[in-house]
């Protein structure tokens, strides 16, 4: 009989033991454990996602910005060409200006002579006109001066003169020397006399 009861109380220490095992490891308390694994890889999962959402906002802001700069420089490059292929003949142009001014005088001291010699002057007309028309044609431009408002943007005064009336102050009376515009920048300014 004691064995019998020592096999019974054996077999209710498995049967607790089985039980107690069983509570420890059952799948409720199981699942926490592998959720909190799965939760873990989801979080690892989640954050290197974000991270690598991150990553490409900042590649791509990068060859947008990279992007624009090489735009600009094209733009910019580009407009400087044609800047200095409008600008490129200036240099002939205003070494030429002062025969421009000389063909002028020219004419004028013709007009001045009582001596005839109209096809003399009728000649250099001519070249002139034709000279002036070829300048032109390059982008050069007269300045307007007679009765202007003095500016100093385009205008170079020589002197002062008192004017004749109010309303001629500040303006100009007299041009010394034409002023001439090469594609609408100065290439030589206007010398002028100013009323004041």
């Amino acid at each position: 009989m004691m064995q019998k009861r020592k096999k019974e109380e054996r077999k209710k220490m498995n049967d607790t033991k089985v039980k107690n095992h069983a509570r420890e490891t059952t799948p409720e308390q199981e699942m926490p454990e592998s959720s909190a694994g799965f939760e873990k890889t989801e979080t690892n999962a989640s954050q290197s996602l974000e991270q690598g959402a991150a990553q490409y906002a900042e590649l791509n802001d990068k060859y947008l910005r990279l992007y624009s700069d090489f735009d600009n420089f094209r733009k910019r490059t580009l407009k400087e060409k044609i800047e200095l292929s409008k600008s490129a003949s200036a240099e002939i142009i205003i070494k030429l200006l002062p025969v421009l001014d000389d063909f002028e005088r020219g004419i004028k001291a013709f007009d001045a002579s009582s001596e005839s010699g109209q096809a003399l002057k009728d000649g250099i007309v001519l070249i002139y006109n034709k000279f002036l028309a070829t300048l032109m044609q390059q982008g050069l431009e007269r300045m307007r001066t007679s009765g202007e408002k003095f500016d100093t943007d385009f205008h170079e005064a020589i002197t002062n003169i008192p004017a004749p009336s109010p309303d001629l102050k500040g303006k100009i009376m007299d041009e010394v020397e034409k002023g001439y515009l090469l594609n609408g920048k100065v290439i030589r300014y206007a010398k002028v006399v100013v009323g004041s």
